[in-house]
């Protein structure tokens, strides 16, 4: 059961950067090399407590459909999402927003476990959980071009 855990501090209120993580539109430009997309459910706009989506992405070439739902909500302070349904036995997610000055140190806590048994604690130990840290790290650094490039225009 590996737990990733990143934090990025984004020069942009903690609100800015609460919402842009919870955009249906966002993540989907954020993670356009995976052609994800939000098929069912919530399919733009920001998604709140008790919604799910819908994804569907191609991830090592295989094209998948995850549910997730969010289950926990604090305006601005965090949200968690667990899956619903997916290729994952289970994961939970949980983005947290915290204000530090002028700024907003997002930190965000995926914990998951593979399908498969002892097969995929072979595949956590060799691809997948790195896999999983840059997929995740490479959506927030999307997310913090995204309030930072339009916190400068206001």
């Amino acid at each position: 059961m590996p737990v990733i855990r990143t934090e990025l501090l984004i020069s942009a209120p903690r609100k800015r950067c609460f919402e842009l993580a919870r955009s249906i539109d966002i993540h989907m430009e954020s993670t356009a090399k995976t052609n994800e997309k939000a098929v069912a459910g919530v399919t733009s706009g920001l998604i709140n407590v008790g919604e799910s989506v819908t994804w569907e992405a191609v991830h090592f070439g295989i094209k998948q459909h995850l549910t997730a739902k969010i289950t926990e909500l604090e305006e601005p302070f965090y949200f968690a999402d667990e899956m619903v349904s997916g290729a994952f036995k289970r994961f939970w997610h949980k983005h947290e927003f915290i204000e530090r000055g002028s700024q907003t140190l997002m930190i965000d806590t995926f914990d998951y476990t593979s399908p498969l048994g002892w097969i995929g604690k072979v595949a956590d130990v060799l691809f997948l959980e790195k896999y999983m840290k840059s997929f995740l790290l490479e959506r927030n650094l999307y997310i913090k071009k995204v309030a930072e490039s339009e916190q400068q225009e206001s």
